[in-house]
């Protein structure tokens, strides 16, 4: 009997401290339900967790944004908007997609500047070049050696720019336009059929330019004449010879064929392919608080990316022309860098005194920018 009570006593002591042991490991879990649910059990925090997930992906409303762009599949700003549509996409949990159209979709450059203007599309990667008519300060990225040669040090003022991200914006805006970030497609370089070394190689040139009345006056000033056409169109021009030049960043040169059809490229670095990710003013201003914060962080987050891709693209690019061998290749010394520059530095001065275009341009935008370049350069 006093063998079965130890037993008996031992099997009870045993269930004891079981019993115990679970009810402690059991009370850690709710103590730490009750701190994150509010008292709810283990199996309802679990529940709780997908649905705070949900919420979070859910924060944002569906919505479906189209970005139309100046360039094909596989080209930097086309790249752009392809991947600013996958982040926009991961951090909604695919509750907000965004439709990247390449360039040629929706009609020519000056068309979709109209289409984003009326609203038809929330947003576009465009170059000022094409809304030169209607924004006349934004032709200050059409002046030669104007801004720094080093697309680095371009990227860093574009990006930081008070002059451009506020007081140019407040232009654009004007016109329906929010340019939302500037960046860097490259240095631009020439081809032709001639050798471009001097200023004076330009006289008797027909050169391709956008609508920029700033980019005429340019290249007048170099001896040449200017014609307007559309890019898609620009191939065929240079092998008809009905241009004779043309500009444009090393990659674009090598993805549209241009060096196939002209003798000579000349990397004069004579200023910077700067493009803009904008936005409709009306559909921006009309967006939530969430849904703004949300574009505003991701075309940020955009500037690193988009240097990268285009110095790749760029150097790929060149690469690829030097390989192919039937271009003649031109660096420009210093020395001619510094002709070319003296023949463009009086457009400066005629651009900031309102000498150039019909519609007056803010003088206070350029002096602005030139101080901004001037603490990047150091000069």
């Amino acid at each position: 009997m006093i063998i079965f009570n130890k037993k008996l006593l031992l099997m009870l002591i045993s269930i004891f401290t079981l019993s115990v042991l679970l009810v402690a490991c059991g009370g850690g879990e709710s103590e730490e339900g009750a701190s994150n649910n509010e008292g709810e059990d283990t199996g309802s925090e679990t529940e709780g967790s997908d649905e705070g997930s949900g919420e979070e992906a859910t924060e944002y409303e569906e919505q479906e944004w189209e970005m139309v762009t100046e360039e094909l599949q596989g080209e930097v700003q086309y790249e752009y908007a392809a991947e600013f549509a996958s982040r926009i996409e991961e951090k909604t949990n695919g509750a907000i997609t965004v439709t990247p159209y390449e360039y040629g979709t929706i009609g020519s450059e000056a068309d979709q500047a109209d289409l984003l203007m009326q609203g038809g599309v929330e947003m576009a990667v465009m170059s000022p070049g094409f809304t030169g008519g209607q924004v006349a300060d934004g032709q200050i990225f059409s002046l030669h050696y104007f801004f720094p040669a080093d697309p680095e040090q371009t990227q860093e003022v574009l990006t930081n720019s008070e002059a451009l991200n506020e007081d140019l914006r407040a232009k654009y805006e004007e016109h329906s336009i929010s340019p939302l970030a500037y960046w860097t497609e490259g240095a631009m370089a020439w081809t032709s059929n001639q050798g471009i070394e001097s200023p004076s190689d330009w006289e008797g040139l027909n050169m391709r330019v956008q609508e920029s009345p700033l980019m005429r006056e340019t290249y007048a000033a170099y001896g040449a004449t200017v014609q307007s056409i559309s890019w898609s169109e620009l191939y065929t021009a240079l092998d008809r010879e009905t241009v004779d030049a043309q500009e444009n960043p090393l990659f674009f040169i090598n993805s549209a064929s241009f060096h196939e059809v002209q003798d000579t490229l000349t990397i004069s670095n004579h200023n910077n392919y700067v493009a803009m990710t904008t936005a409709n003013t009306e559909w921006y201003n009309s967006l939530g608080d969430a849904e703004k914060q949300l574009v505003d962080e991701t075309v940020t987050e955009m500037q690193e990316w988009v240097f990268e891709e285009q110095k790749r693209q760029n150097e790929e690019g060149l690469a690829a022309i030097e390989e192919e061998g039937s271009t003649d290749i031109i660096e420009l010394t210093e020395d001619q860098i510094t002709a070319f520059k003296e023949k463009a530095e009086p457009v400066h001065e005629q651009y900031r005194n309102n000498e150039l275009t019909e519609q007056e341009i803010d003088a206070d935008i350029y002096d602005k920018l030139k101080e901004e370049i001037a603490e990047v350069t150091g000069e």
